[in-house]
């Protein structure tokens, strides 16, 4: 079985930063594409950045220059470093990734619980 599981986020105020990180565990075989979701109370869950096995990052027009998404394939944990927040960055951060499983030879699509973000002064 595996698991996404989110962490590291919290309070912060306009102009800091937080660091979240999205944890798989389980019977791991390969993670290929890892994407941040967030979704804001009455609006749809958009993409916040992306990364892909090799590296290659991706980023929505609202956070470029300010986050930035990193991976550690050994750990089978990726990064979302957010600097400079806004008040319009509050949201519920989610993380998803394509993995295969070790039982499997196709990859399924995993969503973590979610972590709040709330950038207040």
């Amino acid at each position: 079985q595996v698991q996404l599981v989110e962490s590291g986020g919290g309070l912060a105020q306009p102009g800091g930063s937080l660091r979240l990180s999205c944890a798989a565990s389980g019977n791991i075989f390969s993670i290929n594409d890892v994407g941040w979701y967030r979704q804001a109370p009455g609006k749809q869950r958009e993409l916040v950045a992306a990364i892909t096995s090799g590296g290659i990052t991706n980023y929505a027009d609202s956070v470029k220059g300010r986050f930035t998404i990193s991976r550690d394939n050994a750990k089978n944990t990726v990064y979302l470093q957010m600097n400079s927040l806004k008040p319009e960055d509050t949201a519920v951060y989610y993380c998803n990734a394509a993995i295969r499983s070790i039982a499997t030879i196709v990859f399924r699509g995993y969503w973590g619980q979610g972590t709040q973000v709330t950038v207040s002064s």
